[in-house]
């Protein structure tokens, strides 16, 4: 039936995975999310390219680039400092840390090397200037409601919450 084929005013459930260049999963969503296909819902331009066209059931792999996901790395958010200077709870790759700038805003911080004395903590995204793969499953699609259309949401989900 051609009314489950994505496209612009459809609602899209799917489940998806971020893989890294390496196939490492990056992030899942194993609970269908979903959004509103064409109603400027955030979802990355490429992966809604990508959808389009498509039905529940299928698999849909979206490759991205730096540029049009995660963006570049920024190097003002990379630290270098001596481990010494570190607490011991953070002396450990992938340790997490939270900072807050200026301007109010957190950033996370993880450890992404360790040696010669010295650590390292990146705030950009694990995926900033590398490529990745969006592997998405659909799982339902249908009509869109007014308010669906303007929100960019299915309204059993609502709009993301902001922390």
């Amino acid at each position: 039936m051609s009314n489950d084929i994505i496209t612009a005013g459809k609602v899209v459930f799917m489940t998806y995975s971020v893989l890294a260049e390496d196939g490492r999963v990056m992030g899942q969503q194993d609970m269908p999310t979903g959004y509103v296909h064409g109603a400027g819902s955030g979802l990355f331009q490429e992966i809604e390219a990508g959808l389009e066209g498509h039905r529940p059931g299928d698999r849909v792999e979206v490759a991205m680039t730096p540029e049009n996901a995660f963006g570049p790395s920024d190097p003002d958010l990379i630290i270098v400092q001596e481990l010494d200077d570190v607490p011991p709870p953070y002396r450990k790759l992938g340790a997490e840390a939270e900072f807050q700038n200026e301007q109010g805003e957190v950033v996370t911080f993880r450890v992404v090397e360790i040696a010669d004395g010295k650590i390292t903590l990146d705030g950009n995204h694990p995926l900033a200037g590398k490529n990745a793969t969006c592997v998405v499953d659909i799982v339902s699609v249908r009509d869109a409601t007014p308010d669906e259309m303007q929100s960019g949401f299915p309204a059993e989900q609502g709009p993301p919450k902001l922390h």
